[in-house]
């Protein structure tokens, strides 16, 4: 009998019970099962947050090799994209929200490449940065819609097309409004957009200023990755493929988002 132990960082119980649905693809009981589940899932979520090495899991996880297995096995079958998705409706239905936006806001950010990933690494000659972009939507609370790897030599506006549709395709087609910033201006990432019911809003300074500031609407996919960046393992591109990397910002944002909703759980006795 596959029995369970509580670890330092051990997901709440409030916190598992939501999950064991999504990543359960074969039945609890399962004779072919030798690890506990749950503990392969604690040990993905600290290996995410720690951003270490497959290899240096802790001993008191499961092998590291039955992780990475059962980690591949759930971002194939999108799980946490399920996660990320049902989540999203519970917080915005605690916001007083409908549980699908009709605003969102698009930007990109660029991270390092490692030697794992610099085989499919761009320059992005704007940050002076060699590596990857991620291309992402959130809604107007922050909350994770669509997202895709680049090279970081590809320029924002290119993507726009193809977030909209995956945008739409997360929503339900209920996205009517995009926020962007000044490096999505022209007609065709407008049009591209317009394709799949959605209208692009350039938000930029009346004045120009130096330094930092924040722009209306659109600092909420900065803090989004400002959120995101405190997961070390997405700090740089550690990963061969892009596939694995947006996966696992699937799997931070679940965590993420996770976090926020467990108090609003209620369980039966």
């Amino acid at each position: 009998m596959i029995t369970h132990k509580p670890y330092p960082s051990d997901v709440s119980d409030a916190e598992w019970e939501f999950v064991l649905p999504y990543l359960c693809l074969l039945p609890e009981e399962a004779g072919q099962r030798v690890h506990n589940l749950r503990d392969v899932f604690d040990a993905l979520r600290w290996l995410v947050r720690s951003g270490a090495p497959w290899r240096y899991l802790p001993n008191d996880f499961p092998p590291w090799q039955m992780v990475y297995q059962q980690t591949r096995r759930w971002l194939a079958a999108g799980c946490f994209k399920a996660i990320v998705h049902d989540l999203r409706a519970v917080l915005r239905f605690a916001d007083g929200r409908g549980p699908e936006p009709t605003g969102a806001v698009l930007d990109s950010r660029t991270i390092q490449s490692t030697p794992e990933s610099g085989h499919r690494a761009g320059y992005d000659g704007y940050k002076r940065r060699k590596g990857s972009k991620v291309h992402a939507a959130v809604d107007t609370l922050g909350n994770l819609l669509a997202l895709h790897v680049t090279a970081a030599n590809e320029q924002d506006r290119a993507q726009v097309g193809r977030l909209a549709e995956a945008i739409q395709e997360a929503t339900g087609e209920s996205v009517e409004l995009a926020y962007v910033d000044q490096g999505y201006t022209g007609e065709e990432p407008a049009a591209a957009a317009a394709e799949h019911g959605i209208r692009l809003e350039v938000v930029k300074l009346a004045e120009a200023k130096r330094g930092f500031v924040l722009l209306p609407r659109r600092w909420v996919v900065e803090r989004s990755f400002g959120w995101a960046a405190r997961f070390r393992r997405l700090a740089k591109d550690y990963e061969r493929l892009a596939e694995t990397l947006v996966g696992l910002h699937y799997v931070a944002f679940s965590l993420l988002m996770l976090q926020k909703a467990a108090p609003l759980f209620v369980w039966s006795s």
